[in-house]
Formats: structure tokens, sequence, C-alpha cells
């Protein structure tokens, strides 16, 4: 879904969303666009599931909380802070670990939930790095390296209960 006040790029973007095709009587384009379009039926199920966001926006923001107070304290390890301006969803909690001061990596800890059975993943890998853009040229891109390096995405689904978190939150100080 995409919402804004600004009707010429509400345009642009419908124009992207429809494969970018020029208004030509044959088919012409001028710019990549996408098969985007959404049906129905998903914007139904998109409209319902909107009843629920502030809940779960605020169970969120609740999980990111507990995992911030548990291992904020820690060493080495960070989490994104808050823009002045606006509210973070916090839809997934995020640490970067800085094994120098910590005293493991950020593959050190997600091994050892690993052998927990509990799932946690790196951050992204940027985009610079992926083998299918592997032949294209890349200017910049150190921080994004840096944050894949360091970057580890806890579990935050909002199902999960304090003990889960506690969980967590225990096996990372037994790594520390």
């Amino acid at each position: 879904m995409l919402v804004s006040d600004d009707a010429e790029l509400i345009a642009h973007a419908r124009k992207l969303a429809t494969q970018a095709r020029d208004p030509a009587p044959h088919y012409q384009h001028s710019e990549i666009g996408y098969n985007y379009r959404m049906s129905n039926v998903l914007a139904g199920i998109g409209r319902g599931q909107l009843q629920a966001l502030d809940d779960r926006v605020r169970r969120k923001r609740e999980i990111f909380e507990s995992y911030r107070r548990a291992l904020g304290d820690l060493p080495g390890i960070d989490f994104m802070p808050e823009a002045p301006w606006g509210l973070h969803t916090r839809w997934l909690t995020v640490i970067t670990v800085d094994p120098n001061r910590f005293g493991a990596t950020r593959e050190d800890i997600r091994l050892a939930l690993e052998a927990e059975n509990i799932e946690s993943r790196p951050l992204w890998k940027p985009m610079h790095l992926q083998p299918v853009f592997a032949e294209c040229e890349a200017i910049g891109g150190q921080v994004a390296e840096e944050l894949f390096e360091k970057g580890l995405c806890l579990p935050s689904g909002t199902a999960m209960l304090s003990s889960d978190i506690d969980r967590v939150v225990s096996i990372i100080h037994s790594v520390g």
C-alpha cells in the first residue's frame, strides 16, 4: 500500500505498478515498471489487518524495549536509536555486536541461539554483495557491509512471551 498527499507521485506509482506502460496504442515503455497490482482479495485482507496494526506495533515496541532493557548495558551490544521526529514500529529488533567490546561475534551469538533451536539471522546482506549483482559497479557500501557483519536480527514475533525473550537474553549473556 502506498499513501501520499502528492497526486503526481501517486500517478507515477500507479504507472510503475502497471508495468510503466506509456499512453500509446501499442505496448511501449520509457521506464522499467512492475506488475504490482493488488487483487481485491489481497486488498480486503490488508484492510482487515489494519484493524490490528496499533496492537501489533505496540507489541513490537514492547519486545524491543524488553531486549533493550536486558541487553542495552552490555558492552558492545547496541540498538538502533529512535529518530526524534517519528515513531519507530520496531517491526524487527536488531542488535549490532562489536566483538572487541562484547567478547564474541554476531555469528557466535547466532550459532549459540541456533544450538538452542532459536532462529536469528544476520542483518540483510547488502545488494552490492549479492551474487546476482557481482558484475555490477558498486560505489560506497562500507556502512552496509559493517552492519551486515555486526548486525543480528533477534526473534521478534508478536506472539513471543516474556519467557521466550528471557531465554534469548540468557543465551546472549552466556556468549559474551
